[in-house]
């Protein structure tokens, strides 16, 4: 018989985990703050020494990233180490912004069937407060660019699948630039604003009523209207540049 002893675990290894799992549960996107080390260190009742031999633990492995009186930020399970970063290829070259929303329209279509399927009570909770947010502010065309943004995050957790949930996050984040000028340049009139509560009212619904298929066609619908305004919005640079 080949036995071999059993070693205690380490409780640096095992505060390490548990973090792993919140993080691949999506409890936490990428980009947030984890709670400060004592913080963490009063969660676990440990000492801080543990937390933070924890926190190097999870950054070596490329969970996490520490910065020096900046905390611990998680960082995207998708997002490449080398090369331009997707953002700076946007602020460059403002074209590519398109070729992202023909890879979101891909993408979120099937997010949205995912997420008529797997929807948990709590997700279809947060998804109908947001667009209640969007129909309120039709008053006065204010803006629910926000909310918008926030919307299609909350499609990717619906799907309970962490690499969805990630790679959607770290597109917006990229993107975040140039969505606030679609925002600012083309959304301008209340036929706009109330085509985008319209289309985002019709994927809640689709989710809520567990229709993948209707999910998935109601998203396509609402990102094609987006590829056109935002094509706009190129156009318009473009001549003015």
């Amino acid at each position: 018989m080949n036995f071999k002893p059993i070693k205690p675990k380490k409780i640096s290894s095992q505060i390490a985990d548990q973090i792993r799992s919140s993080i691949l549960a999506g409890e936490f996107a990428p980009g947030q703050k984890l709670p400060p080390e004592r913080e963490l260190a009063e969660l676990f009742g440990v000492s801080r020494p543990s937390v933070r031999e924890a926190l190097n633990m999870l950054a070596a492995a490329g969970f996490v990233e520490s910065y020096q009186g900046g905390g611990t930020i998680v960082k995207s399970l998708v997002e490449s180490s080398s090369g331009t970063p997707l953002s700076e290829l946007i602020r460059v070259e403002r074209e590519r912004a398109l070729d992202v929303i023909e890879v979101r329209k891909g993408m979120e279509a099937w997010t949205a069937f995912y997420a008529a399927q797997r929807a948990l009570p709590e997700d279809i909770r947060k998804l109908a407060a947001i667009v209640d947010g969007m129909a309120q502010n039709l008053t006065g065309l204010k803006s629910s660019e926000d909310l918008d943004a926030n919307f299609h995050i909350v499609v990717a957790r619906a799907t309970h699948n962490v690499v969805w949930f990630h790679l959607m996050q770290t597109i917006f984040d990229a993107m975040k630039e140039f969505q606030r000028g679609v925002w600012r340049a083309v959304y301008l009139t209340d036929e706009d604003h109330r085509t985008l509560y319209g289309h985002h009212k019709a994927i809640f619904e689709a989710i809520r009523d567990r229709d993948p298929a209707a999910s998935r066609e109601a998203m396509l619908t609402h990102l094609t209207f987006a590829e056109a305004k935002s094509n706009t919005y190129v156009n318009q640079a473009r001549q003015s540049a």
